[in-house]
């Protein structure tokens, strides 16, 4: 058995995929429609294709689409290895993106991580590793 993906639904499937693909580097692999049930879906990966996809779920049919709050949420987060964070954090700024917690370390040698929100909420955790 292979994990191949995660799935999250977005409001917005432009605005999505230009946060993942502008802001955090992952490539667009397909995207299509799914008639069956209303659909558009977008698979996305980093660009040497080693870790797993993201799929981007949109349902036209969808017409709540409320992030519950951090202690009510089901869903916790998606992980991005990053090179620099500094640079990510300041492109974060400047695209007006919700920082739920700024950089820190677990421990004084641990990696930097900090946490930041995608267009419909979903935590994301930015590492940069030692």
């Amino acid at each position: 058995m292979i994990f191949t993906h995660t799935s999250i639904r977005v409001s917005n499937m432009e605005k999505s995929i230009d946060f993942y693909t502008r802001l955090l580097g992952l490539k667009l692999l397909n995207r299509r429609e799914i008639p069956q049930n209303n659909a558009e879906i977008a698979f996305l990966q980093d660009p040497d294709g080693k870790g797993a996809k993201l799929e981007l779920t949109y349902f036209r049919n969808q017409k709540k689409f409320i992030q519950a709050e951090y202690e009510d949420r089901l869903f916790d987060h998606l992980a991005f290895d990053i090179k620099n964070m500094d640079e990510t954090i300041s492109l974060m700024r400047r695209e007006k993106v919700t920082i739920t917690d700024e950089p820190f370390r677990l421990s004084a040698t641990g990696n930097l991580i900090a946490f930041v929100e995608d267009p419909d909420g979903t935590l994301i955790e930015l590492i940069e590793r030692k």
